[in-house]
C-alpha cells in the first residue's frame, strides 16, 4: 500500500508539473529560486468561465468576464486567476483547458446557474497551497513551476489540485514576460501508512 501511494503522489506531480511546462526557459546562473511559502486561503466566491484555445486568446475572454460583471451589478474583488485543467504537453493548443476566475461579492450567487453554459459563479472551499511568485521578466514559468513542485514533495506534501496563476499586473500589455503572477498548487500532507 505504501508503494502504491507514492508512485500515485509521484505521477500526479509529474502530471501537474508538465502543464506548468507549456514553455520551458533557460535559467541563468546567477537566478535565485522563488521563495515558497504555505498558506491558508479563505472561501472566495469567484465568476469564471471555461476557456477552449491557446492562452494568448484569452484577452477577449477576460473582457467579455470584465462586461459581464458590469452586466449584472457584480462587484469584482481582486485580479484574474487562471487555473490550468488540462496538460499542454499532451494535447495541442485548440485543447487547452483554462478556468479564468475573478474573485467577486458573496451577493453574485444570486445570478449563479443563469449565466451560460461555461460561464457561472461559484463559491470556492478554504484550501491549503504552496504558492511563489513569477517575476516581472521571466519569459515563462517553466523553471518557476517545476521549482514549486519539487518543493512540494521534499516537504512531504502532495498536489491536491490544478495549478493556478494569479496576473499581479494588469493585462495593459500581452507580453508575459513583463507580467508578474503568483502561481500556487492547492496541496494537502502526504500521509505514509504502515503496511
Amino acid at each position: 500500500m505504501k508503494k502504491a501511494k507514492v508512485w500515485f503522489v509521484l505521477l500526479l506531480a509529474i502530471g501537474l508539473m508538465a502543464v506548468c511546462l507549456v514553455e520551458v526557459s533557460a535559467k541563468s546562473d546567477t537566478e535565485e529560486e522563488p521563495t515558497v511559502s504555505i498558506r491558508k486561503t479563505e472561501e472566495e466566491v469567484v465568476l469564471y468561465t471555461i476557456h477552449r484555445g491557446s492562452y494568448a486568446e484569452t484577452g477577449q475572454v477576460i473582457g467579455d468576464l470584465y462586461a459581464l460583471a458590469g452586466n449584472k451589478g457584480i462587484s469584482l474583488l481582486g485580479p484574474a486567476c487562471y487555473v490550468y485543467l488540462n496538460n499542454p504537453t499532451q494535447v495541442s493548443s485548440p485543447h487547452w483547458l483554462t478556468e479564468i476566475r475573478i474573485p467577486v461579492s458573496e451577493d453574485a450567487l444570486k445570478v449563479s446557474g443563469t449565466l451560460g453554459s461555461m460561464t457561472d459563479i461559484k463559491m470556492l472551499p478554504a484550501m491549503e497551497v504552496a504558492v511563489t511568485v513569477k517575476p516581472e521578466g521571466q519569459v515563462s514559468s517553466g523553471c518557476v513551476c517545476r521549482h514549486l513542485q519539487n518543493w512540494i514533495i521534499k516537504q512531504g506534501y502532495m498536489p491536491a489540485g490544478s495549478s493556478r496563476e494569479v496576473f499581479l499586473t494588469n493585462f495593459t500589455t500581452d507580453d508575459y514576460s513583463k507580467m508578474k503572477t503568483e502561481i500556487s498548487i492547492p496541496i494537502r500532507k502526504l500521509s505514509v501508512e504502515s503496511d
